[in-house]
């Protein structure tokens, strides 16, 4: 097992926060088949992280609060002491409200905020301090198709990741010459818990509004992940992948 670790240390190393299930977990699972290192960041859901990180050698759990910049430093210092530098950050976390403007409390859209855009800048600073010294290194948000869009009656969710594809791209411009690239992609309805509450007739009138008249997966999402980290001439974009939705 020692052997194992040290030479894991050689590898790409990776962080994903709130990854204990669905996209998140699944962009874990991704990086690790393909030899990353991944620090697998979780808040609430110990079982789910060490479930997976059990099953995976090269996955190693912490537990952080991302909406809380002293933990997300705390997350960062981990990931550096155990592995000596980070290549890719993933600001996956975040959390959704349906709710209307009127019945938002300040309290609900300040919480939105900080779990769902407020992290990645807290762990984007972080991870950046080592990353403009190493000269290279992959910054991914995901986002949402509703950062474009909009929502009805999630207009906190869609703030936060309207917000999330403006830091993707001023980082981009401003991180081009330390050779760090930062992409986000916005996924459109996707087969996931956060979405487990749709009747099956609420989820049929989505697809007809869908070329592709499905749910994506969280597959697809992970695969668009290694596709850009795969691509080094890629930064400042947002990939869409919603099967059509917004055309």
């Amino acid at each position: 097992m020692e052997e194992n670790q040290e030479k894991n240390i050689q590898n790409k190393v990776a962080i994903v926060t709130g990854s204990s299930r669905g996209i998140g977990a699944e962009i874990v699972k991704t990086l690790s088949k393909n030899g990353y290192n991944v620090v697998l960041n979780y808040n609430k859901s110990k079982e789910l992280a060490e479930n997976i990180a059990n099953n995976y050698s090269n996955v190693f759990t912490y537990k952080a609060d991302v909406s809380k910049y002293d933990e997300v430093k705390d997350l960062i210092d981990y990931t550096m002491k155990k592995f000596k530098h980070i290549d890719l950050l993933v600001n996956n976390a975040g959390i959704d409200l349906v709710k209307t403007v009127t019945d938002t409390s300040v309290e609900e859209f300040d919480n939105i905020l900080k779990t769902n855009l407020y992290s990645a800048f807290y762990a984007s600073k972080e991870v950046l301090k080592y990353m403009i010294n190493q000269k290279c290194g992959h910054i991914i948000n995901i986002s949402s198709i509703y950062g474009t869009t909009g929502a009805s009656c999630e207009m906190a969710y869609s703030v936060s990741k309207a917000g999330l594809d403006a830091m993707t791209k001023s980082l981009a411009k401003e991180l081009g010459l330390s050779n760090i690239r930062v992409n986000g992609i916005a996924p459109g309805i996707i087969d996931t818990d956060m979405n487990s509450f749709l009747s099956n007739d609420e989820k049929e009138d989505l697809y007809k509004e869908i070329p592709l008249k499905r749910m994506g997966t969280v597959s697809e999402i992970a695969s668009c992940v290694l596709f850009l980290e795969n691509n080094p001439y890629i930064t400042g974009q947002i990939i869409q992948i919603n099967g059509g939705w917004n055309i």
